[in-house]
């Protein structure tokens, strides 16, 4: 897709459509999202965060005006612009973990999502699910009726919050009748922001607490079909915790990836797979760090995944960000073992993770489905942002013909 703004880097343009593409689940309006990229500089995380910070304080004024005036349903729809709004301010803001803009704009957003939650009809509930002396953080919306009904635990990637899976998915699920569980595991914005989680390839031992705390505090689900559902890199998690995890019902990877190592070992193309694996993992590697460094010098998204990933992954330097996502891997037979249905989905023109669907489907030995979405259609962004309610009707219809056959 041509870009409508920032033609010189794809980073900014791909934040501006995903903000836009929550308009289809209340969580933009398209005029607000176009006007203020209009005054933005590319490639300037300040302007960034400044403008589009000013954005989600005047659409919050709005709300919290709206609601002391006693007009609820158009408080909680600007609560939920605000807090898109407010999430996309400080996207950028993760290179220095210290600035003080990040948890200002944080607990704005959550605090948004959160008004928003309560003027729901019916309320969506927040809940602390317990993890190794830890909380979860998340949100159960319960869908209507009082038998046992499916349910479907979602959770985000590398950049995304619980909140954000309001639009990418959570929404679209309870119109269908779906109870529904989304959280932050670490590395994910609440736990790596108030208790200093990173992320952890071993996915497992996050999504098997958070099945159990669903199962047994619920007797509307019905535990023999619940669904697992990643983004983004969460297209990986989620496959990695239902190699392990048998009582899924089934598995949707939003898009599909099966190793972060070949992204990590790509960078480094006059090396062999085996010899850039090794030169990542040295104690010392000069001529490794001065080539990422450039890297980030003139390609703005690995600018930003360097920026952010070091945040979210707990390390220190841009290469031990780098070698990191070497241990984020379906390879050597993880893939193999996913027993439940698992629906791949892979985006023509995604600018992350280009390939790894497919390689995922061709991998997987369990029954299997490969979604894709395209350019054409307006679907083919990475996790088709800007396309969410053409994506997840095609998602919730699989899902629809694997657990209510």
């Amino acid at each position: 897709m041509k870009p409508l703004f920032f033609a010189d880097d794809p980073q900014f343009w791909f934040e501006t459509l995903r903000a836009l593409g929550h308009a289809a689940y209340g969580g933009a309006e398209a005029g607000e999202v176009l006007a203020t990229a209009e005054r933005i500089t590319a490639g300037d995380y300040d302007s960034w965060y400044d403008e589009w910070s000013a954005t989600a304080a005047h659409t919050a004024e709005t709300a919290a005006t709206a609601l002391a005036a006693g007009h609820p349903v158009t408080a909680r729809d600007a609560y939920l612009r605000a807090n898109n709004y407010f999430r996309v301010a400080e996207f950028f803001l993760h290179g220095d973990p210290g600035d003080p803009r990040i948890a200002t704009a944080y607990e704005q957003a959550v605090g948004a999502f959160q008004t928003a939650a309560e003027l729901f009809e019916p309320r969506v509930q927040q809940v602390a699910i317990p993890f190794e002396g830890h909380l979860l953080h998340g949100y159960y919306y319960r869908a209507p009726g009082d038998a046992p009904a499916p349910a479907v635990i979602m959770h985000n990637g590398f950049d995304g919050s619980a909140e954000e899976m309001h639009f990418f998915g959570a929404a679209a699920a309870l119109e269908r009748g779906y109870h529904v569980l989304t959280f932050d595991g670490p590395g994910q914005p609440w736990a790596r922001f108030r208790d200093g989680l990173p992320f952890r390839p071993d996915w497992e031992k996050v999504v098997t607490p958070v099945f159990d705390w669903l199962i047994a505090g619920h007797p509307e689900v019905d535990p023999g079909r619940v669904a697992l559902l990643g983004l983004s890199m969460g297209g990986l998690l989620a496959p990695r915790a239902a190699a392990f995890e048998h009582r899924l019902a089934a598995v949707i990877a939003v898009d599909g990836v099966y190793d972060l190592g070949e992204v990590s070992r790509a960078l480094l193309p006059s090396l062999t797979p085996d010899q850039a694996e090794a030169r990542l993992r040295a104690e010392e590697a000069p001529e490794v760090d001065a080539a990422i460094e450039a890297l980030m010098k003139v390609n703005p998204t690995v600018r930003w995944a360097v920026t952010h990933g070091s945040y979210v992954m707990g390390v220190q330097t841009p290469r031990q960000f780098v070698a990191a996502y070497l241990d984020y891997s379906l390879a050597g037979g993880i893939a193999e073992r996913i027993t439940a249905p698992t629906l791949v989905c892979d985006a023509e023109e995604d600018l992350f993770f280009a390939g790894q669907a497919l390689r995922l489907y061709e991998h997987l030995t369990c029954p299997r489905t490969l979604l894709r979405f395209t350019v054409a259609e307006g679907s083919g962004a990475h996790c088709h942002a800007g396309a969410q309610r053409l994506a997840f009707g095609r998602v919730f219809d699989w899902l629809d013909a694997v657990v209510r056959p």
